[in-house]
């Protein structure tokens, strides 16, 4: 496996429902060729090449694997959000970028002004900042609180369950997916339950995961997100997936 160097920090407190981790990555000296697996999050990344700020972009929901070429000397500032922050903290829909990127303004939440060094920083001022938005929002949508905290927290995994616990009608939920992010309501459901089975192929076990009817459903699924079968995933060679490190989803 190539040389790698990736860490997260996890918000706490109401910030927390948008916000998954911030994270850091840098490939040192060795180019690398990874996958990045449907996980049920969209990002905000700033790259630098050589030290140099390069790009600054959000991507959408992946829905398929997706083959990325990342350079020596690249490090990477990132945010993983959940799918609420569209709404509230960018204010528009991701449905336009499904399956891909849109690049941002170098200065969009003073991405511009930190080193390549300064990751520490860069999460202390951008929590501040988000937290400060949180207060200031207008009302949430509690349904959309409860919905996205239950499939987060793979609480409730089906759409009539996840109706029935929000009083939020399937058909009314699933105009809000398809308007908003690009794809229905049962296909995030799949997605975050083939996310949530990684941690456990990584570490070996690639039996049928809960709620899979059995082996041949399980791998049918991890293949249709993934683009590979669990044994591939397990076997992850030269760190292809990213996800699957044992670093990444602790």
């Amino acid at each position: 496996m190539p040389p790698l160097n990736y860490k997260e920090i996890k918000p706490d407190g109401f910030l927390s429902h948008f916000v998954q981790c911030f994270w850091y990555y840098d490939t040192s000296e060795t180019p690398v060729h990874h996958t990045i697996l449907p996980d049920g999050y969209f990002d905000l990344i700033a790259e630098f090449e050589n030290g140099v700020l390069t790009t600054v972009k959000r991507t959408g929901v992946w829905t398929v694997p997706i083959d990325i070429e990342i350079p020596a000397h690249t490090t990477f500032f990132g945010i993983r959000f959940k799918l609420l922050a569209a709404e509230y903290l960018f204010q528009n829909t991701l449905q336009s970028i499904l399956d891909t990127t849109e690049p941002l303004p170098f200065p969009f939440w003073n991405m511009n002004v930190y080193k390549h060094h300064e990751f520490e920083k860069f999460v202390s001022a951008t929590t501040a900042h988000l937290n400060h938005s949180v207060k200031h929002l207008n009302a949430i949508d509690s349904r959309k609180l409860k919905l996205f905290d239950g499939i987060y927290h793979q609480q409730i995994k089906t759409v009539s369950g996840l109706s029935s616990h929000v009083f939020w009608s399937s058909r009314q939920m699933n105009r809000y997916f398809n308007t908003q992010f690009g794809f229905p309501l049962k296909t995030f459901l799949k997605i975050v339950r083939c996310q949530s089975a990684y941690k456990a192929i990584s570490n070996g076990s690639l039996g049928p995961q809960a709620d899979y009817f059995d082996q041949a459903h399980f791998i049918k699924e991890v293949k249709k997100y993934t683009g590979a079968t669990p044994k591939e995933l397990h076997k992850n060679k030269n760190g292809r997936f990213l996800q699957l490190s044992g670093l990444a989803y602790k």
